[in-house]
């Protein structure tokens, strides 16, 4: 495989290794919001926002347009929604094997 896509896919992925941003990707997965309704949501405060905000814009996953005041914050692929969909149900796969082995082990007890 090309150096350059598995570079790109390292540096996308390191863009998301943030609860905080996965937080704000799954909010826009719902629908654009500005960082008010943003910190509003994540109960967090503006400044944490923006700053993850900012790690988002510069690798190109979200994108803003100027509302007045405001920046409408989007997602710049809906396939975002899709990835996040399928990394919890990897999630969920990891889980049940889990509770599956901890039901093996309690049942030999």
């Amino acid at each position: 495989m090309n150096h350059n896509i598995q570079q790109f896919k390292a540096d996308f992925f390191k863009a998301l290794a943030h609860p905080m941003r996965i937080r704000i990707l799954e909010v826009l997965s719902e629908g654009n919001k500005n960082v008010n309704e943003l910190q509003s949501i994540l109960g967090s405060e503006g400044s944490a926002v923006s700053q993850q905000l900012a790690v988002l814009r510069n690798k190109n996953i979200v994108f803003g347009l100027k509302d007045g005041t405001s920046v409408i914050y989007s997602l710049r692929d809906p396939l975002i929604t899709d990835l996040l969909a399928v990394a919890k149900r990897i999630f969920d796969n990891h889980l049940v094997d889990a509770i599956s082995l901890l039901e093996v082990i309690r049942n030999e007890s």
